[in-house]
This record gives C-alpha cells, structure tokens and sequence, in this order.
C-alpha cells in the first residue's frame, strides 16, 4: 500500500473507532509519528481529546516541539504533571538519578511521572489513540495489532500508524509540513526524558536508544504493558467476538 493509501486508512480507522468508542483521546509524546497522528486528527476534524505527558525531564527540543503544535493546530493540547510530592520522596530516598541503578528504580521513576499521570487522562475513556508502530522494536512492537483491549487501564487501544515505516513518518512529516524534533537530526530514533535517551548506533533499532543501560527485553516504560510487563496485543477480531 503507497503512502496515500495509508493516509486514507489511517483516517477511515480513526473515524470509525472514534465513533464507536466515546469519549475517545489520543496521548502523544511528541514524537515525530505521533506529531503525524495529531496532523491526520486535526486534518480530519476527528472528535478526540489530546494530551502529553511532561515527566519535568523532557529535552527543551521536545518543548518546542509542543510550542510549534500549540499554535498550528486548532485543539488544545492537555500537558498532564506527576505529583509533585511522589516526585520529591522519589528523588530523597533513591537520588535524582537512581533510575541508572537498577530496573526497579527506573520503572518506579517511569510509574510516577508517566503511568500514574496516564491513568488520570484515561480515567472515563473509552479509546485511547497512540502511535506505535510494529518497525519500532523487533524486540518489542513487531506483533502489534491495530486494535486492543488494555486491560490494566479497562481501555480499547488503536494504533492507526502500525504499519507505517520510518520514511513514510517523515516523508508525511516533511510534505504537509508537521512539527518535528531537531534531535532527530542528531541520531535520535525514539526520544524520551533526556536522561534517559541516547542517539543510536549503526546497526540498533529504533528503541535501542531508550533506557539503553538494560537488555532489550524491558525497554518498555509502562504505559503499554498489562500486569506481566508484556505490550497488549489482542487483536480486532477477538474484539468482536
């Protein structure tokens, strides 16, 4: 299917699933396939909430990124905090930084200033929208499916973006003129918290430089793994069933 094509599914998807599954949001961490995602919602007119998650350790490019969207795009984009007191207890007992010691740690860091904020701007939905993509992660994402049910959160998840490559994010991008990240012109594939994202290496894949310092296996922050760590993948025909 050529890029036009998957425009035209991309927003068929969005349309229909939004209907039938009110109130409908789309979380996006400002990464170059969720900046499309926000175009083709926009372009649209797809009637959907839209939130980020500001951890407080973002790049300051990722806050530009979100400047930029706030004034091209005609909704308003909802930017979600962690609690301030979790944060401080956090950063007294452990260190600011002890997310570098251990896995344990890092997925605590991750719970306070991603997942629990998640958990609020999810609270009453019915659809959350994301932008993952299968060519993401061999590892992690490559069975994917376009619809899910996420149980830890009592939510259908979509994925309109699954099969897109990484040239078709950025050839989208570049043509309609979407907002992206400047790191990305430094090497970065996939951007988080500053701490915690490298530029990759020849060779890796597009995650590799997320939480580099741990095995492949757990390169996941939470916010799209049930109870046992592992990304939901129920498909759309057990949906319907």
């Amino acid at each position: 299917m050529d890029i036009k094509g998957k425009v035209e599914l991309a927003i068929q998807n969005l349309v229909d699933f939004s209907q039938q599954y009110q109130p409908a949001v789309f979380s996006t961490s400002l990464s170059a396939e969720d900046m499309v995602l926000l175009d083709l919602i926009d372009l649209a007119a797809i009637d959907v909430g839209v939130f980020t998650l500001d951890t407080g350790r973002l790049p300051p490019q990722t806050y530009d990124v979100l400047s930029q969207a706030q004034k091209k795009y005609k909704r308003p984009i909802q930017v979600l905090f962690p609690d301030t007191q979790e944060v401080e207890t956090f950063s007294i007992q452990h260190g600011v930084n002890s997310f570098y010691d251990s896995k344990e740690r890092r997925k605590q860091c991750c719970n306070i200033r991603k997942v629990k904020p998640l958990r609020r701007a999810l609270a009453g939905k019915k659809l959350w929208i994301t932008g993952l993509r299968s060519a993401q992660s061999v590892a992690t994402r490559s069975d994917l499916e376009l619809v899910s049910w996420d149980a830890t959160n009592e939510i259908h998840k979509l994925n309109p973006l699954l099969d897109w490559s990484t040239e078709e994010i950025f050839a989208y991008a570049k043509s309609h003129d979407v907002p992206v990240s400047d790191l990305y012109r430094q090497g970065y594939t996939s951007i988080g918290c500053a701490p915690c994202t490298r530029p990759i290496q020849d060779g890796e894949d597009e995650r590799a430089g997320r939480w580099w310092w741990e095995d492949v296996e757990s390169k996941e922050c939470g916010l799209h793994v049930d109870n046992q760590g592992r990304l939901v993948r129920t498909n759309q025909e057990t949906l319907r069933n």
